[in-house]
């Protein structure tokens, strides 16, 4: 896919807008291009899936399965379901079970989920995709967002909108993990503004078994490595290991924290 003209990249306050559109190279040139580099480096590879069909979705991990040195696929389900006319497959619980379930069928590898924030009930999505065999989750993708330029009065992106990331939506991306690691038994990969220490200790509390950071990297490439050795020097302080600190917020009895009753 050669993906969308530009502009596809908007800075936002704390954050920022993008609208790339899945460009990749396809899966095949995958294998033989991108693979061989990624299996020389000290790095587990998680490969990020995606399609248009239920159909398409297994013939891409088909072609994938082939390949040596993937440790795990992220499926990408924020996608349009062409078939259905549209409906996105993250925000229909019985198209996030068809895909997971025939995408799971199919793979060599794990299988994670990735879902999307643009839901009523993160819940409902986390249990739809453990039901049909998720090895564990992602959460989350990015928000649906926009911006304009007042003096022409056009979208700041081609697409006119795009996927909102960063540091602003960090605190919903939180609650999102904290309400589905309380209802499915899965591993949860915190995702959503992560650019510190602090930001991934909170997600681990939340209940998190592991964290990605993304639009951190575009303007210092060093942050997962001091996150790395700032997680190594607060458990050295406390005194714990990271598996103590999974899931451990403490909750005071006079607090009825959003979504517990599900």
């Amino acid at each position: 896919m050669e993906g969308n003209p530009p502009p596809r990249i908007y800075e936002t306050e704390s954050g920022m807008l993008n609208a790339i559109g899945l460009q990749n190279v396809g899966a095949r040139r995958f294998l033989t291009e991108k693979l061989p580099f990624l299996r020389t480096l000290r790095a587990r590879c998680i490969v990020n899936v995606f399609a248009y069909s239920t159909e398409d979705y297994v013939r891409c991990i088909e072609i994938l399965n082939e390949g040596e040195g993937i440790a795990a696929y992220e499926l990408n389900i924020s996608c349009p379901n062409t078939r259905c006319g549209g409906m996105v497959y993250g925000s229909d619980p019985k198209l996030t079970e068809e895909v997971v379930a025939a995408s799971k069928k199919a793979a060599r590898y794990p299988l994670f989920v990735k879902l999307s924030p643009n839901v009523t009930d993160i819940t409902v999505f986390a249990r739809a995709a453990e039901s049909a065999g998720a090895d564990a989750l992602s959460l989350v993708n990015t928000f649906v967002g926009m911006a304009i330029d007042i003096e022409t009065r056009t979208p700041r992106l081609w697409n006119v909108t795009g996927g909102l990331s960063g540091p602003s939506i960090k605190p919903v991306a939180l609650r999102m993990v904290y309400q589905a690691a309380r209802a499915v038994k899965i591993p949860i990969v915190g995702v959503g503004g992560i650019s510190t220490t602090e930001d991934a200790l909170e997600f681990f509390i939340a209940g998190a078994r592991a964290v990605q950071v993304g639009t951190a990297n575009f303007y210092d490439p060093g942050t997962s490595v001091r996150m790395v050795q700032g997680l190594r020097d607060y458990c050295q302080r406390k005194r714990l290991h990271l598996s103590e600190i999974i899931g451990s917020l403490k909750i005071p009895e006079r607090a009825t924290p959003m979504g517990t009753e599900n």
